[in-house]
């Protein structure tokens, strides 16, 4: 049967669309439409105002609703992960796993192999950050469990290629050919944690190298007579680079400067939630000590960065807020590019005919109000942005 939702400015992933209504047919968008073009006979969503949008996809996400990937590696932990996140308008998402031992690791890839199997909603794969590391830009991730990537590392990765992966690793820590041949099985290898050298990335570039962990932060920075990882980043017009925009990790300017810097479309945002997303809990445990949020900001017992304490939505809001970008700039931001970068821009990232109905309303006020994952409708707790007399379906 068909639903329309209507009431807020639609945007569709290219542009902003005021006075306009979405039509769902089951789980799938149908079609948008003029207001003056809505059948009375069809059930409806009306919304209060503020903006419908293509939910966002975020590429790098520790933990949410209390549970940390790291710490118990299941498919319960990533199921709580996606609920959590979802209230900030997230509809899909690659669980991340950082630094540990392999079996971690491989638990990881099995929770996520399992959850794809079962074509639980919102999986779209593994994001493995380590521990592949330049032990002097690890930040948090642990020392003892950090180390140059071995030919065995990479049989073993190769075969876990079923399901898809994206790789952190530091292009430096590896020898010639590993790139390649991740690359070759399908793997999405980025530089992370890295001190390496313009000339490192461009040899990984060469090798399959196609984007950037967490841009400036546990990176060697751009000087005048070295571009070190950073320019070499914003120099080159084919990679993508995940960025957290929280405030904390990068000041807003510098956002702004690799906005204008970046190839337009490469930038994307992504949280680095911890477990705190979605919990009143504002602690929590990793590698056996205790990780506290401080003022929006997570630390680790050396107070060092420990990830973020936000959502993309609120990644959204500082962009445009605090950054100055525009709001249809940063929607793309959480959704259209970070779809491009990994292929599944079929898929997600924008509203358009056929697609399953994966969207996200929220307020002028940047709080997330409802949800859909595949059609299923979710409104989230501490909103009222429905009119009372509508006819509200959780399932199309």
């Amino acid at each position: 049967m068909k639903h329309v939702i209507t009431g807020a400015t639609i945007f569709d992933g290219q542009q902003m669309l005021s006075q306009h209504s979405l039509v769902l047919e089951n789980q799938r968008i149908h079609s948008i439409i003029s207001n003056e073009q809505i059948d009375s006979s069809l059930t409806s969503t009306q919304l209060r105002g503020g903006t419908l949008s293509a939910g966002f996809i975020d590429l790098q996400v520790n933990g949410g609703g209390g549970l940390l990937l790291n710490n118990a590696a299941t498919p319960n932990t990533i199921k709580t992960m996606l609920k959590a996140h979802r209230s900030k308008g997230v509809c899909a998402m690659l669980p991340t796993v950082i630094t540990d031992t392999r079996a971690i690791t491989a638990a990881a890839i099995d929770a996520v192999r399992t959850l794809r199997q079962q074509q639980y909603p919102g999986v779209l794969g593994l994001h493995i950050e380590g521990p592949f590391f330049n032990p002097q830009r690890r930040g948090v991730h642990q020392q003892d469990h950090i180390r140059k990537l071995s030919t065995e590392d990479i049989d073993w990765l190769c075969n876990q290629a079923d399901i898809p992966i994206m790789l952190t690793l530091a292009p430096e820590q590896t020898e010639a050919g590993q790139i390649k041949a991740l690359s070759e099985a399908g793997i999405i290898v980025c530089a992370g944690h890295t001190d390496a050298l313009a000339a490192d990335i461009e040899r990984a570039f060469a090798e399959g190298l196609q984007g950037f962990t967490h841009l400036f932060n546990a990176m060697r920075p751009m000087s005048s007579r070295e571009p070190g990882v950073v320019g070499a980043a914003l120099a080159d017009n084919d990679s993508y680079c995940g960025i957290i925009v929280d405030g904390h990790h990068n000041h807003p300017s510098t956002v702004l400067v690799a906005h204008k810097a970046k190839a337009a479309g490469h930038l994307y945002l992504v949280s680095d939630a911890m477990a705190t997303i979605g919990s009143d809990n504002k602690t929590f445990e990793l590698y056996g000590e205790t990780i506290t949020e401080k003022e929006g900001c997570l630390f680790n017992s050396e107070n060092r960065l420990a990830g973020s304490a936000i959502g993309l939505i609120d990644a959204v809001k500082i962009s445009h807020q605090t950054v100055g970008l525009p709001l249809d700039e940063c929607l793309k931001m959480a959704s259209l590019y970070p779809a491009r970068f990994i292929q599944q821009q079929q898929h997600f990232g924008h509203i358009s005919s056929g697609l399953n109905a994966n969207l996200v309303h929220f307020d002028d006020d940047f709080q997330v109000t409802h949800s859909w994952v595949n059609g299923d409708m979710e409104s989230h707790p501490g909103t009222d942005h429905l009119d009372n007399d509508q006819q509200e379906h959780n399932h199309l």
